[in-house]
């Protein structure tokens, strides 16, 4: 009788055979420990979901799901799991390190698997937790991103978006480029231009869809409550005009000023550094040739050459850089004791100049109400400081809210300081951030008040007012400033009252508060169908901290993917290239992780054009490589080839060869 398979006696292992050691494998008490941790994870999770069922029983029902997944996924990142992950990990299991768009179904396979191992079988029915597999979790996060964001285009999964210039609003063809390019949703941002231009815009998309058989989605941005410092006290209008010179300082070509007479005609000539305003009859006293002199206002000597007549005026030359301001008198240097020999300038359409303050750390700032112009600070003869420089703020909510030892920032971070007095409708601000050799400040700069609970409508008399136009015509509207559940209610009421309550809704996170509170927000949220998220890095940065905005970039990614929600990667994404046409390496780094949210955001520029031709490319290339947080292994191709590298292998010395001879 044939003996059957598994009565054969096993080959003794050879010599050269090696046993794996004791100690590496897990022994049954390891396991279950890790059995129990991961139990007990999945009770929190279903305790979580069961504590907030009727706040999900309100929200849209194709929402529901994706908030229970959320709930999970908060309830299983209360934990601190690296233990465990290091155990599944040398089990050679999932770690649940990717797990946000699935969390129960993944836990749950992770429960059979290390059940199996320890000879405990569990049976998991998925009727029993309500789950969503890997490839569900997957479609709906696609499903709302095409809800909110429109089609992916071909070829690439990442939308771009594209802030619109004001040029938008003229140039047909710069909307239909952009449209070709590759943006996939225009931004107009409603603090800039007026309805008329919104319109003109949007007719422009509407015709460009029309014409290249593409689709492409609108965001109406709310500006919000306006946080920036107010205007500056007004100084003497300046005009400047400098010659060109070469490498040695030569002047190779003279600065060319236009002399007018007062309230005439512009002239049609281009390529001028300056146009004067001057006297009618002094106007005519020049003769071609004649040398006018003047002191500028640095009590410089300073002449110019009377070149060209034109028929209502005088085309002068100058080799001497000058600053001229309306205190200037200009003379004929002929006849320059004569009577009606001078004239003073008078420059017209110049913007009067504010003088900017210079802050240093230690110096002392007072912050007022926007309607007091800010001034530099006063000092006597001797270089005193007599009374602080002082500038205002557009937002009142900062002197009730903001306390004694709250940190505030300027101009998206480059000079900060910390609140010392309180006094009424005044802040009393030490400088404890700024470069050594000073920090400009001006007018309309940003402030960020990281450690002020600003007690704030999220809508403006003017946002009301834009929510009108932009319910009528966007299929997003973006909320800025959102912070805690009862802005987003205002918005989703406000929308509703004006029939546009299935406009997608776009909650930009810019401030702290507004980070911590994003499950509520998403929550909340989620009453409606279609929601996103966009991360405001810029003003994040200033809120969070520079050094914590990758984490936190990284974080509302992870929660957004929990609850399906799909995510806008804004701020500066090749912001050098859409200015200046020039890429920097981090930018394009930077431009590459942003393939992991749904969209990414450009800002307008000149070259906005080449700006998204790059985006285009880069993303396109990366999703080869990389799935929200999950690396693809995709075939490389710069390494093997058979005949090229196994004859170079064989070609090198062997371990016992002698060493290469140097020949000097």
């Amino acid at each position: 009788m044939a003996s059957s398979p598994v009565s054969k006696k096993r080959r003794p292992l050879s010599k050269t055979s090696e046993r794996i050691p004791e100690s590496s494998v897990t022994s049954g008490t390891d396991l279950e420990t890790l059995l129990r941790s991961l139990k007990h994870l999945r009770a929190d999770l279903l305790t979580m979901r069961e504590r907030f069922a009727r706040v999900v029983d309100g929200l849209h029902p194709d929402n529901r799901h994706s908030a229970r997944n959320l709930l999970g996924y908060l309830a299983l990142r209360r934990h601190d799991i690296r233990d465990v992950q290091e155990t599944l990990a040398s089990l050679g299991l999932s770690s649940l390190g990717r797990a946000e768009a699935h969390v129960l179904a993944t836990l749950n396979t992770v429960i059979s698997t290390v059940s199996a191992l320890a000879h405990r079988p569990e049976k998991v029915h998925p009727s029993t937790y309500t789950q969503i597999t890997r490839e569900r979790g997957r479609e709906i996060l696609r499903r709302h991103t095409e809800s909110l964001l429109g089609p992916a285009p071909a070829g690439r999964a990442t939308r771009i978006m594209v802030t619109m210039p004001p040029e938008a609003a003229q140039d047909y063809k710069l909307v239909k480029n952009m449209l070709v390019r590759g943006m996939n949703c225009m931004r107009i941002n409603c603090a800039h231009d007026a309805p008329a231009a919104w319109e003109a815009m949007i007719t422009n998309l509407r015709r460009a869809e029309r014409e290249s058989h593409r689709s492409c989605k609108l965001l109406m941005d709310l500006a919000g409550p306006k946080l920036r410092t107010g205007p500056l006290l007004a100084g003497p209008k300046v005009v400047k005009w400098r010659p060109s010179r070469d490498a040695l300082g030569r002047v190779i070509a003279p600065a060319r000023i236009w002399l007018k007479a007062i309230d005439g005609q512009e002239p049609a000539l281009s390529g001028l550094d300056a146009v004067l305003g001057v006297s009618v009859k002094w106007l005519t006293r020049i003769k071609k040739g004649d040398t006018i002199v003047f002191t500028d206002s640095r009590n410089a000597e300073r002449r110019m050459k009377a070149v060209l007549a034109g028929t209502e005026g005088w085309l002068c030359e100058s080799e001497l850089t000058s600053y001229v301001t309306e205190r200037v008198v200009l003379a004929i240097d002929r006849e320059a004791k004569a009577a009606q020999a001078w004239s003073r300038v008078v420059l017209e359409n110049v913007p009067e100049n504010a003088d900017p303050i210079v802050l240093r750390v230690g110096d002392n700032l007072i912050l007022t109400p926007d309607t007091i112009p800010g001034m530099p600070a006063q000092t006597d003869a001797r270089g005193r400081v007599v009374s602080p420089a002082t500038i205002g703020c557009t937002l009142p909510a900062v002197f009730a809210d903001a306390k004694v030892a709250h940190r505030i920032w300027f101009d998206d971070g480059k000079i900060g300081g910390v609140v010392r007095k309180r006094m009424p409708q005044q802040l009393e601000i030490e400088i404890v951030h700024a470069r050594a050799k000073g920090e400009r400040l001006r007018g309309e700069k940003g402030i960020n008040l990281p450690d002020t609970t600003l007690k704030m409508c999220p809508l403006t008399a003017k946002d009301l007012s834009d929510l009108d136009f932009a319910a009528r015509h966007a299929d997003i509207i973006g909320m800025s400033f959102v912070q805690k559940i009862s802005d987003v209610r205002l918005l989703q009421n406000h929308l509703a009252a004006r029939g546009g309550q299935n406009a997608g809704m776009l909650l930009k996170i810019e401030t702290q508060r507004g980070f911590k509170q994003l499950p509520d927000l998403l929550l909340a949220a989620m009453r409606s169908e279609k929601v996103g998220v966009m991360i405001a890095r810029g003003d994040l940065a200033v809120e969070c901290g520079w050094e914590r905005l990758a984490e936190i970039q990284e974080e509302i990614l992870w929660i957004c993917e929990a609850a399906h929600v799909p995510v806008v990667w804004a701020t500066q994404v090749l912001e050098t290239v859409a200015k200046d046409g020039q890429p920097s390496r981090a930018e394009i780094t930077d431009a590459a992780m942003g393939q992991r949210a749904e969209c990414v955001m450009l800002n307008k520029g000149p070259h906005i054009l080449e700006a998204i031709r790059i985006l285009d490319d880069i993303l396109r290339r990366m999703q080869l490589h990389q799935r929200k947080k999950r690396t693809l292994l995709r075939r490389l191709n710069f390494w093997w080839s058979p005949k090229r590298h196994l004859s170079s292998l064989q070609s090198l010395p062997g371990r016992d060869a002698a060493p290469p001879q140097l020949h000097l």
